[in-house]
């Protein structure tokens, strides 16, 4: 369970880094400061629950593009989070695809960063319960 709570908390800090990053690096990927937590909270569901999805389907019927499970559901995490009200707003097919990357780097990187982060710490602690 702690586990579990602790890969939602990387998530969402994940999120919020990426989207603050992104709104920051292109001029046309706006965020409203009052809807920047339903984006956050949106875009992190939605990711949890696409990426199995669309790598099951993938996997089932387009074995090709099993690569690129990350970059659909972050494009389709992005997409389901600008259609919430005062969240996001992406202007341009070149700032999508941008946006795509920059937030799929930016989750990737984060987790994995503060997945070790954390698993190192636990290490340390049992180490000194030893």
């Amino acid at each position: 369970m702690i586990r579990f709570l602790i890969n939602i908390a990387i998530s969402l800090v994940t999120a919020a880094v990426g989207l603050l990053v992104t709104s920051w690096i292109l001029p046309d990927f706006h965020i409203d400061a009052a809807g920047f937590i339903v984006a956050v909270l949106v875009f992190t569901i939605a990711q949890a629950i696409l990426a199995p999805f669309i790598f099951n389907v993938a996997r089932q019927y387009a074995s090709a593009i099993l690569g690129g499970i990350g970059l659909v559901s972050t494009f389709v995490a992005l997409l389901i989070a600008s259609l919430f009200p005062n969240g996001i707003r992406v202007d341009g097919i070149v700032t999508w695809i941008l946006a795509t990357l920059i937030m799929w780097i930016i989750t990737a990187l984060g987790t994995w960063l503060l997945g070790l982060w954390w698993l190192k710490g636990r290490v340390e602690d049992r180490r000194a319960a030893s």
